[in-house]
């Protein structure tokens, strides 16, 4: 069965191959992360204390609560982004230049969309 163009410029620029690899590990996060936002989301609908220093408290908390959730739904946009690039073919590729993004930043940061190169320049 011959390459498209696309499968022979992966395997000569040593981009990443296994992609159904890179697809669970983002789909798998994805899933935890609703989980924990649908936990911000409760706790921050529970009622609060009737005491005003407890209040405090709790106004504290919520705030990292929604800090906590802002930050996990910016990841869930990255990891969608991810999934999306996968399915268009370009999973792997920096969205800024086109070179391809090194096995190890993926591994740390699977919905990576830039190489550590404009990453650096940003």
């Amino acid at each position: 069965m011959p390459f498209s163009a696309h499968d022979r410029k992966r395997r000569e620029t040593g981009i990443v191959t296994d992609l159904a690899q890179y697809k669970d590990i983002l789909e798998t996060r994805k899933r935890e992360l609703y989980r924990r936002l649908n936990k911000i989301e409760k706790d921050l609908d529970t009622l609060k204390s009737g005491d005003s220093a407890d209040r405090a408290i709790e106004r504290e908390n919520d705030e990292v609560l929604e800090e906590f959730g802002t930050t996990g739904l910016k990841e869930l946009g990255a990891i969608d982004a991810a999934l999306d690039r996968i399915a268009a073919g370009t999973f792997g590729l920096c969205a800024k230049c086109g070179a391809p993004i090194s096995e190890a930043r993926l591994a740390a940061v699977p919905h990576a969309a830039l190489c550590e190169e404009c990453i650096a320049q940003q």
